[in-house]
């Protein structure tokens, strides 16, 4: 039994030492993890060519539906970019206050998470660094500061990949999910927030700070909560987001006293007013989807799935028949992100905002990101459902249980957590062990939907000092990455144990 285990466990393993130990990407760690999931699948758990090939298949859907949303996300932020939007709102909040506390929070917290909405995939901590440093922040306080900062905002950020990734992870609806996982992970946001004040100048910022945070906080955490709750899931973070912005403008205003000169107000509603013309016109259409019978109707004509059989092992293990994830080709989320990317290029177009050129970087840029994410997420959604189709994430949940018992609740953040430090993605760990933390939590007694949510709120945690996630938030602004590391870890851990003591209590409570 102690051997079936270990071997269950070494895809993971194999993965650990890969992205950690030898500092491999996933684009390449990814593959490897998947072929030694197969392999020892078929050779210890008798998973036959019948299961090996079906997981495959469903594989490739699951890593679909997530990827359609993942690289249309990126198409939108290199579009909204390219247009001179996310400048435009960077520079307005620099302008607005130079209050230490306030700047830290605007701009490491704020919009930092409104970035990662819209964005995600390293771009927050790489354009709130620089902004930082421009306002005397030390290098490497502004990378901590940006990267603590936008970590809340990750599971309903890069419009919802990473929650999207849990619902094809467990099978879960998102409208069962959304709840649990935005009450935690609202939790974290005044985390965040406070340690972003932390970062930025210690006891002091954080006796400056505590009502903006307060007030800024509950704007984001609600709205974010509000908005997923009624099914809005890929513009969770986004609105969020937004309402942090509309919030902390007015806040600086208020603190301001009127201080700011009428030249550079004008200059600046203006130039906001057509950064936020793409963020209303993609909130637009996913109400339009999503709330208008007749255009929801109109856009799921085309489904595409796939029938599966019932599979079984050698040694037992059954699947039920079913059939692969639906892909909507054209409701899907990332359909809309399409479609509101290309109205903003046409809109911005025909403002001549762009630069000559635009169109072949927008694609270049997409196309060297999204397809090495592409392949890691896609190899490692193969990795997983094989493992799910042998039995093995069941047989380590088993482990799991045994060894932790009731104490799981407060261990649960930290795998979502370990996932995220391993991949350097949030989508990737909710991937790797969505299904697993599910398994532990139904076999110990714990709510599945509050190990999910303390998962993926885990998992957007994690990824603040992951080794990935770190290099890119040190090389615009030269920070050592060392010290980055180690400080951003240290935040890391903090968070993530009062994360657990947050769910520890609720299901002491019975919350969920």
């Amino acid at each position: 039994m102690a051997l079936d285990w270990f071997l269950a466990l070494v895809p993971i393993l194999v993965i650990l030492v890969l992205m950690l130990g030898l500092r491999w990407k996933g684009v390449r760690a990814g593959p490897v993890g998947w072929l030694t999931a197969v392999v020892v699948a078929a050779l210890r758990f008798g998973a036959g060519w019948p299961v090996l090939f079906w997981a495959q298949v469903k594989a490739l859907f699951l890593a679909l539906w997530v990827l359609y949303i993942i690289w249309a996300a990126l198409l939108f932020y290199r579009v909204t970019d390219e247009a001179g939007a996310v400048e435009a709102v960077g520079a307005a909040l620099t302008r607005l206050t130079t209050d230490r506390a306030l700047q830290a929070l605007l701009v490491g917290w704020v919009f930092a998470a409104f970035l990662q909405g819209v964005g995600g995939f390293g771009v927050p901590v790489a354009v709130v660094g620089p902004l930082l440093v421009g306002l005397d922040f030390p290098a490497v306080a502004a990378v901590v500061i940006a990267s603590v900062g936008h970590s809340w905002a990750v599971t309903f950020g890069s419009l919802g990949s990473s929650f999207y990734a849990l619902m094809a992870a467990t099978g879960r609806a998102g409208e069962e999910l959304a709840g649990p996982c935005a009450l935690l992970l609202g939790v974290a946001c005044f985390l965040c927030g406070a340690g972003v004040l932390w970062a930025a100048g210690g006891w002091r910022a954080l006796r400056e700070g505590w009502l903006p945070l307060l007030v800024l906080g509950g704007a984001m955490a609600g709205t974010q909560y509000l908005v997923v709750t009624h099914g809005l899931w890929p513009i969770g973070a986004m609105s969020g987001g937004l309402a942090g912005l509309g919030a902390g403008m007015l806040w600086a205003r208020w603190r301001a006293r009127g201080r700011a000169s009428p030249e550079r107000q004008r200059g600046s509603s203006a130039d906001l007013r057509w950064a936020a013309v793409p963020y209303g016109l993609l909130v637009g259409l996913i109400l339009l989807a999503r709330l208008v019978g007749p255009v929801e109707a109109f856009l799921g004509q085309v489904v595409i799935r796939v029938p599966v059989p019932e599979l079984a092992t050698a040694r037992g293990w059954v699947t039920p028949a079913g059939a692969t994830r639906s892909i909507n080709l054209f409701g899907h989320a990332g359909a809309l992100l399409v479609y509101a990317s290309l109205l903003t290029y046409g809109l911005f177009r025909w403002r001549g905002a762009y630069r000559p050129g635009v169109a072949r970087r927008i694609v270049r840029e997409v196309v060297r990101r999204g397809v090495p994410s592409g392949v890691g997420i896609a190899t490692m959604v193969g990795m997983a459902v094989t493992m799910e189709h042998a039995g093995m994430i069941h047989l380590l949940a088993e482990g799991i249980a045994r060894a932790v018992g009731p104490a799981f609740p407060l261990a649960s953040p930290f795998i979502g957590a370990l996932g995220a430090f391993m991949t350097g993605s949030n989508t990737n760990s909710n991937v790797v062990f969505g299904a697993l933390q599910e398994r532990v939590a139904i076999l110990v007694g714990m709510s599945p939907l509050l190990a999910l949510a303390a998962q993926t709120t885990g998992g957007a945690i994690g990824g603040m000092f992951a080794p990935a996630k770190v290099i890119v938030g040190c090389a615009p602004v030269g920070a050592d990455e060392g010290a980055t590391m180690r400080k951003t870890l240290i935040y890391g851990v903090v968070i993530l144990g009062a994360l657990g003591g947050a769910v520890a209590t609720m299901g002491w409570l019975r919350l969920l």
